[in-house]
């Protein structure tokens, strides 16, 4: 595959976090409302944001055995519209959930709704999946893509199925969720997958998974691919991602579950039963296709590992969402350094886990002068001091939220009077038996 065709799901990262900065608001009523015991921070002993010498609230409560919500408040005097991205007075607003896995009752898991490729709202997410609580998870497509908005840009792993792969960009960072055991680990996954011909031997490289194939600019003009000599791509299918596959130029072969040929199109765009997945190819890529698949059925092999090569085995109740960039690691702050919209104050979703074991999501409202928002460096200074050993930055700006299992949010989004932006997924704690 040719690196265009890369790009476009790589360079859709950005495009959710630096969303258009939302009208400016004051102190959201759910903070108000709280019934919890607050507690002031002595001077210096907070968040490390600002002035050593700005108060600090702290309000928690108990959700659940083994689940609390915190929400810290730093700093008391709205900031000036002017100086939200400088001031060093805040206001900041902190949304803390932290699940213990060795008191609580329910599985961690990720959920992107009725399909992959569709967006809902956090709080419809929460609500949906039976949830105690969750936060807003990866990176997706955004207004990028109409037809496809909540197609993740990276990682994507449900219930034990890639259904979205890795980028190759370093930048992005992954949080793996064994829902059997609430174990969270964080990194950099990578992946490979391939189809094989089980009669001929017959192999074809993937290049993505449930994402639009790009035809090659030489070529989109021609309806039949199978006459274009630029490199196109080839991808895996799965009934997950949408009412329909995408449609345009190129090939199309459904497979039953066997892996065998259920129907060969000349144009793509297809229904999917639940027990099919397809393969589409454009460009030149179209004849590979075409020889892979004939006199035969095909085996799918897909692979994915940890950034030390370890294999990472797709089974049940296993789920990866993506961020960007890794905040903390071993204890370590490791967010590199950079410039520029996404590196400036913006809201922020942060996820990962203690020393301990304890499992940490929150939230920080941002783009108001009831909270300012964090820089990436302040990003990780807050993950450090809630205690989060390891770290990762998930979607923010308009994404950011956190909401309860009634659909109630925690914090306020940054959207136009605090609205809430759909988005493709969501991490969310549901209480039961494991």
């Amino acid at each position: 595959m040719t690196t265009s065709a890369r790009l476009p799901r790589a360079a859709m990262i950005a495009a959710s976090v630096l969303a258009t900065v939302a009208t400016l608001s004051v102190v959201p009523t759910a903070y108000a409302e709280s019934t919890a015991t607050d507690e002031t921070a002595a001077t210096g002993q907070g968040l490390p944001l600002g002035d050593q010498d700005l108060a600090e609230t702290r309000t928690s409560r108990t959700l659940a055995d083994g689940v609390t919500l915190t929400t810290i408040v730093r700093g008391t005097e709205p900031a000036p519209p002017d100086q939200i991205n400088t001031t060093t007075r805040g206001p900041w607003v902190v949304n803390v959930l932290t699940i213990d896995p060795a008191k609580s009752k329910g599985r961690l898991k990720a959920t992107y709704g009725p399909d992959l490729a569709r967006v809902e709202k956090t709080s419809d997410l929460v609500r949906s999946s039976g949830a105690l609580a969750g936060v807003n998870a990866s990176f997706f497509t955004f207004t990028a893509s109409r037809l496809y908005p909540g197609d993740p840009v990276g990682l994507g792993i449900f219930d034990g199925k890639l259904l979205s792969e890795p980028l190759t960009d370093p930048a992005e960072a992954n949080l793996v969720i064994d829902a059997n055991s609430n174990k969270v680990i964080t990194g950099h996954l990578r992946w490979s997958g391939d189809v094989r011909n089980r009669t001929t031997g017959a192999e074809l490289p993937l290049e993505f998974v449930n994402h639009p194939p790009v035809v090659p600019a030489a070529c989109a003009t021609l309806p039949d691919q199978t006459t274009c000599t630029s490199p196109g791509d080839v991808v895996l299918f799965t009934p997950e991602f949408a009412a329909a596959t995408p449609a345009g130029h190129g090939i199309e072969v459904v497979l039953d579950r066997h892996g065998c040929v259920v129907r060969t199109s000349t144009t793509r765009g297809t229904s999917l039963a639940a027990d099919q997945t397809s393969l589409q190819a454009t460009g030149k890529d179209t004849v590979a296709l075409l020889a892979a698949v004939a006199n035969g059925c095909l085996a799918e092999e897909i692979k994915v590992s940890d950034q030390h090569g370890e294999t990472v085995p797709l089974r049940n109740n296993l789920y990866g969402v993506t961020g960007r960039y890794q905040l903390t690691s071993g204890g370590e702050i490791v967010v590199p350094d950079g410039t520029g919209s996404f590196f400036d104050r913006n809201p922020r979703t942060i996820a990962g886990t203690t020393a301990d074991g304890k499992i940490v999501l929150a939230t920080i409202d941002g783009r108001q002068t009831t909270s300012v928002g964090t820089t990436m460096d302040e990003t990780a200074a807050v993950a450090d001091a809630l205690g989060m050993h390891d770290a990762i930055n998930l979607d923010g700006g308009g994404s950011t939220a956190m909401a309860l299992g009634d659909g109630t949010l925690v914090n306020r989004p940054s959207g136009a009077g605090g609205a809430e932006r759909a988005v493709g997924d969501a991490i969310v704690f549901v209480p039961g038996a494991r």
